[in-house]
């Protein structure tokens, strides 16, 4: 049996601890907020409550081994699209459904051209599930991957998701779709691998869900399932370093001094803290410069009811391309925030979430990092916060959503915000932006494990619970346990 220090008490850390419990290891975690959870945070204000993190489930049975009995409730449709020319096109975990009403809104020849990418989105997603999503994966895990010619013609390297969009779908309405996949793992889809189909195909086939209550109740079963399985959970307790003796660790300092012995730790925080910060390593960090978009939320209060919305709508605009570019920044532009961008609006017909005859909404757009770079902006620089606000609000109003006249409270929270709350440098959600390489799973010395979205296979619920089960995997085989959940 080791002894495991995890530090950070995100959704991956929990996870894995769960996991390296149930196997016999004695575990620790050691948070430096108040409240477990990492960025599945919660707001409540006036009998409204909001999601601040995550705010769609897909692939729920990543949760099932865990022990955490969560019923989730599926969603029809997955994600409301609402497109410049006001066309609405409802997705649907049912293939022929969807393929329906591809054919009512966009025509018969778009159904057909998604029907083709549909099939190479399956094959990428078998793939990627096969030799990417559960195991690790290096640069020498991926040669060995060329040697299956099928599956790596599957993923098309080389390819963006926007070129493989550009190979199947005439129809720039589902490109414009497409696209917005890229942004779950915080990346451009210019530059993101056409790997990534692998993303739409895992929510579409497999469907979108939402827990009573929220997401956020997650963090409340894990916090649960941990304790019980004798995890001790420290709150309010950063860690200062991750302590080594010769090429292992040996423990890890915590803020106030004191040390804490261990044979194993999992570092739950963003790969560039650990590398920056906790165990210093110049080589590591080269790696770590291509940070994901981050994002500009509003949790709105809202009389009356929205017929119009589904339970996530999103409202597209005329030029996608154009928000990218000032998101990204690039040759001689500055990162600055996107002055019309999508917006990701979810409304959960909840009664536990909003007073009785009112909706809680979160409002989403993608948005540049928080800091003083070139690919960055000052989101604490006075009045910018509060201009985007309204710019925000007035964007929806053009697009046929006035909610202005309807609010009883719009509060803001800036890629600063979640930098603070969520120790996520520059509030970028997804630590460094979406590619098949992200940082290992295995750190640069013996007995140091990084789990979380900004390591390997990436950021999301599903995909953030499943580097809790490579890591607890891995660690199983370094001490030769074989308790640990399939």
């Amino acid at each position: 049996m080791s002894r495991v220090v995890v530090i950070g008490a995100g959704v991956g850390g929990l996870a894995a601890a769960i996991r390296l419990a149930d196997a016999g290891h004695e575990v620790v975690v050691h948070e430096r907020a108040s409240v477990a959870g990492g960025k599945l945070g919660v707001y409540e204000r006036a009998g409204y409550r909001f999601d601040t993190g995550p705010s769609l489930l897909t692939l729920p049975q990543v949760f099932d081994d865990l022990g955490l009995g969560l019923e989730p409730v599926p969603l029809d449709p997955v994600v409301r699209h609402v497109f410049p020319d006001g066309t609405v096109l409802d997705s649907s975990s049912d293939p022929a459904v969807f393929r329906e009403r591809i054919t009512a809104a966009l025509g018969p020849d778009a159904a057909d051209d998604w029907a083709a990418f549909w099939a190479r989105a399956e094959r990428i997603w078998r793939a990627s599930w096969g030799s990417v999503l559960r195991r690790p994966v290096t640069p020498a895990t991926l040669l060995r991957l060329s040697w299956r010619l099928p599956a790596l013609r599957a993923i098309a390297p080389g390819t963006s998701l926007r070129g493989l969009g550009r190979r199947y779908l005439r129809d720039p309405r589902l490109r414009m779709m497409l696209d917005r996949y890229a942004t779950y793992t915080g990346a451009d889809p210019r530059r993101a691998p056409a790997a990534l189909a692998a993303i739409p195909y895992a929510e579409l086939a497999f469907g979108g869900w939402y827990l009573p209550g929220g997401l956020g109740t997650i963090a409340g079963a894990l916090t649960r399932r941990a304790r019980s399985l004798g995890v001790e959970i420290v709150l309010n307790s950063p860690v200062a370093a991750i302590s080594r003796n010769g090429q292992r660790v040996d423990g890890v300092r915590l803020g106030d001094g004191r040390f804490e012995p261990a044979d194993v730790v999992v570092s739950n925080v963003d790969a560039l803290t650990t590398y920056q910060e906790l165990l210093p390593t110049p080589g590591r960090l080269a790696r770590l410069t291509d940070r994901s978009l981050a994002g500009f939320v509003l949790l709105l209060g809202v009389r009356g009811r929205t017929p119009s919305l589904a339970h996530h709508t999103v409202y597209f605009p005329r030029n996608y391309s154009a928000e990218f570019d000032a998101i990204f920044g690039g040759p001689g532009r500055r990162a600055r925030p996107a002055g019309d961008p999508a917006i990701f609006v979810t409304r959960a017909a909840d009664p536990a979430v909003c007073p009785d005859g009112n909706e809680a909404w979160f409002v989403l757009v993608n948005a540049p990092p928080h800091g003083a770079g070139w690919n960055a902006v000052n989101w604490r620089r006075d009045g910018l916060a509060e201009a985007y606000r309204d710019r925000i609000l007035a964007l929806l109003a053009d697009r046929g959503l006035e909610v202005r006249d309807r609010l009883e409270f719009a509060e803001i929270r800036t890629p600063a915000d979640l930098a603070e709350s969520a120790g996520a440098p520059g509030g970028a959600i997804y630590g460094t932006a979406g590619g098949l390489l992200r940082p290992p799973n295995s750190g640069p010395i013996d007995g140091l494990y990084l789990v979380g979205g900004s390591t390997h296979p990436g950021g999301g619920l599903p995909m953030v619970t499943l580097s809790a089960q490579i890591v607890a995997d891995l660690i199983d085989r370094r001490s030769g346990l074989s308790g640990l959940s399939p």
